[in-house]
């Protein structure tokens, strides 16, 4: 089996396993279709507003991807010019990633967000996008990225924000600050698995923000333009409506940098 090949056969086995039998989203053939075939694509835009955020400098240098799944925005941003790392704590993820830097190059590590495998100060950028709801501790995983940024370097975090009314893991409307026991009673009404449930974290701009406080970076920038995903369908005057009057984000997109 070629390498292609098997790339692409892995690639189609973890998204299945994610979409179809973890979540039981309808419609997941769609998106496994989509991760198979246009991945790094599907990064493109993502990696041109990151550039928006911190400037083109950081990304030239030392990038830390906290997360990096599969790899799909590790290959652009090394296209791009950074000297990129990748770790994620999945061993499959990993393989993935090592399998494709078998044709593009780039280093891929598996650890915990929550200990990282770097000295101090080594990173002009870090990067962690739609991760940190997931990871074990939030803080201690703050406190390693500020730990590895090196002084005048940037964390970028992108994460759903707890005021959302959509949960984008399972791409269900939801109910903000939802308890977890009436979050599994909805999953099952809606014929959802629940144990991925108790992997995520509903988070606050304002515990990401006292987080970065707590290392050293008491400035970080929230940004608040990220479209709602439920903007459009039957949903969008509810949430239109509700995100005008309460001023939330559907999302949380923070840049702190370590002065």
């Amino acid at each position: 089996m070629s390498a292609a090949v098997e790339l692409r056969a892995r690639l189609r086995r973890y998204y299945t396993a994610y979409y179809r039998d973890t979540l039981a989203i309808p419609g997941w053939a769609t998106l496994v279709e989509l991760r198979e075939e246009e991945e790094e694509r599907l990064e493109a835009t993502h990696l041109e507003r990151l550039r928006h955020r911190v400037g083109a400098e950081p990304l030239g240098g030392r990038v830390l991807n906290v997360g990096c799944g599969t790899g799909g925005f590790n290959i652009l941003a090394a296209g791009a010019g950074a000297r990129v790392v990748g770790v994620d704590d999945d061993d499959e993820a990993i393989a993935i990633c090592g399998l494709k830097a078998r044709q593009t190059g780039g280093a891929f590590v598996r650890a915990y967000a929550e200990v990282l495998p770097f000295a101090d100060e080594v990173f002009d950028l870090v990067h962690c996008f739609s991760v940190i709801e997931h990871v074990r501790s939030v803080e201690a995983t703050v406190a390693e990225m500020a730990r590895v940024t090196r002084r005048g370097g940037v964390v970028y975090v992108h994460t759903p924000s707890a005021w959302s009314l959509w949960e984008g893991h399972y791409k269900l409307f939801w109910l903000p600050f939802l308890p977890p026991p009436l979050a599994r009673l909805y999953l099952r009404l809606r014929g959802r698995p629940t144990a991925y449930l108790a992997t995520l974290r509903r988070l606050t701009p304002g515990r990401l923000r006292r987080a970065f406080a707590r290392v050293g970076m008491p400035d970080a920038t929230l940004y608040a333009d990220t479209p709602a995903r439920e903007s459009v369908g039957r949903l969008r005057g509810i949430s239109g409506l509700y995100y005008r009057a309460t001023g939330a984000s559907p999302f949380i997109e923070l840049v702190a940098r370590k002065p």
